[in-house]
């Protein structure tokens, strides 16, 4: 594939080479504006980050004022705190949510990750159980891109290079994808429970007292596309860590800090909450990079008993600017009750997505909460026969959007065993009914215009009343 002249031409090593990027020259509400004076509507927040639009003046007089007042830069392995790290640490942790009651703040999501694993295993060290160095975690998840993160992650395509990289003492089971996995005339119980059974064979495999961990994402993201667990599946998996004495780690980096809802996803699955959570993405809003990690307080326990400090730590670690800046945005999101309005716009924005989108002849699955949503493609809605790889039909639809102007976000490489061609729809907590209505329909537009490229109307210009080209059954999806 030809190089694109400006990528060639640029300083900068662009994470895609084929294509010149358009240019974001501002943010107006929930809308990018390009350097030609277009604007496009960001149904996906980027990755799921800007959780507030593009375009908030307290978060900006908050970035400045603690420049002008306060300090921008405390080294955390100094011996000195400072206001803003402790500020923010007080507004997630006061009520000690699951008993989580002590923060660690980095930048990326893949180094809070890091930093979970790390922990963890200082604590199984701390507990005089240094053999516990082996992690269980789910196939096609995604955790981060770093080694260390990726060595936790069943992401097949990103693993791919990193290969002689990647850890022995990390095994994977399935993932909890009902819409793929469930058996026919399985119940969700039943389903839940066969995959608790393997999780629990996995445990005894390899030994319990080698079992440093458990972890997951309580709502998958972007390999298996807003994917929620089926009723009980995380209370058995919650029981079976404890049977064990295996730390649950649960990833919601991308799905927390009220996406779906609530403030944390796991307070919907009827557990007690983790040992150990990664959290990031809405935490800041993108405004300034940063990621956390939260422990349960019996973690802080076994490491004040033992070594009496954390045997880790980055340059930026709890950055106070960066605290700053999310300290102004978790408390708009608290005093606008926007939790609560994800919630309610969550249920709106489901209902059109179920009517608008549902009924189009490619669309398999429609999953997701609160304003946190996916729609995946599949060729045959009955057999639920899945793209190829090569098809690349969600990343069409991505690119049909934008032409129309809305960006929205498609799954990232090949994640696994399933194919899952899917894309997200996960808005501003402060968007509204019209501006959702607009998504909805420029998504379907777009879904629309690439169907159109691979089926063959029964009557013309009934697409929705369309089948599959016969070839597709042949050699895969065929352009027409």
């Amino acid at each position: 594939m030809a190089t694109d002249e400006f990528v060639a031409r640029s300083h900068i090593l662009h994470r895609a080479f084929s294509e010149q990027p358009a240019k974001i020259v501002g943010g107006d509400g929930i809308s990018l504006i390009l350097d030609n004076g277009e604007k496009v509507i960001d149904a996906s927040c980027g990755p799921s980050v800007s959780c507030l639009g593009h375009t908030q003046p307290e978060v900006f007089d908050a970035i400045t004022n603690h420049l002008k007042n306060d300090i921008a830069y405390v080294y955390s392995g100094s011996p000195y705190t400072n206001g803003a790290t402790e500020e923010l640490a007080d507004i997630l942790l006061a009520e000690k949510p699951g008993g989580l009651s002590k923060a660690i703040f980095v930048n990326s999501g893949s180094e809070a990750t890091d930093a979970a694993l790390k922990l963890a295993i200082q604590y199984w060290h701390e507990r005089g159980q240094p053999q516990r160095t082996h992690f269980i975690s789910r196939k096609q998840s995604y955790h981060g891109n770093t080694i260390g993160a990726l060595c936790v992650s069943g992401h097949e395509s990103r693993r791919e290079f990193y290969k002689d990289f990647m850890s022995s003492n990390v095994s994977f089971v399935d993932p909890c994808y009902a819409y793929r996995m469930k058996w026919e005339m399985e119940s969700n119980e039943d389903f839940a429970q066969r995959l608790a059974r393997q999780f629990e064979d996995e445990i005894i495999r390899v030994g319990p007292d080698r079992v440093a961990g458990f972890i997951a994402e309580t709502v998958s993201g972007t390999t298996l596309g807003c994917l929620p667990a089926v009723p009980g599946y995380f209370k058995a998996i919650r029981d079976i860590c404890d049977k064990y004495e295996v730390l649950l780690i649960l990833d919601e980096i991308i799905c927390g800090m009220g996406k779906t809802g609530t403030m944390h996803a796991w307070e919907q699955e009827g557990i007690r909450g983790p040992d150990i959570q990664t959290i990031g993405k809405a935490l800041g809003a993108g405004f300034v990079p940063l990621s956390g990690v939260l422990l349960h307080q019996k973690i802080f326990d076994a490491l004040s008993a033992g070594s009496g400090g954390l045997a880790h730590g980055h340059t930026f670690q709890a950055h106070p600017l960066a605290c700053a800046a999310a300290i102004a945005v978790q408390k708009i999101i608290k005093r606008d009750n926007l939790i609560e309005r994800v919630a309610e716009m969550g249920h709106k924005l489901e209902a059109l997505l179920y009517e608008e989108i549902g009924p189009l002849p490619l669309v398999g699955d429609i999953r997701g909460r609160g304003l946190f949503w996916a729609i995946e493609f599949v060729l045959d809605k009955n057999s639920k026969s899945a793209f190829l790889p090569r098809d690349n039909f969600c990343g069409k639809v991505v690119k049909v959007a934008l032409s129309m102007g809305l960006n929205i976000l498609g799954n990232l490489g090949h994640t696994g065993e399933y194919q899952v061609d899917h894309v997200l729809v996960c808005p501003a907590y402060t968007t509204t009914e019209v501006e959702l209505a607009n998504i909805v329909s420029l998504l379907r537009s777009s879904i629309l215009e690439t169907t159109r490229q691979f089926v063959v109307a029964e009557q013309p210009n009934e697409i929705p009343n369309c089948k599959v080209n016969v070839k597709v059954a042949e050699v895969g999806l065929v352009e027409i």
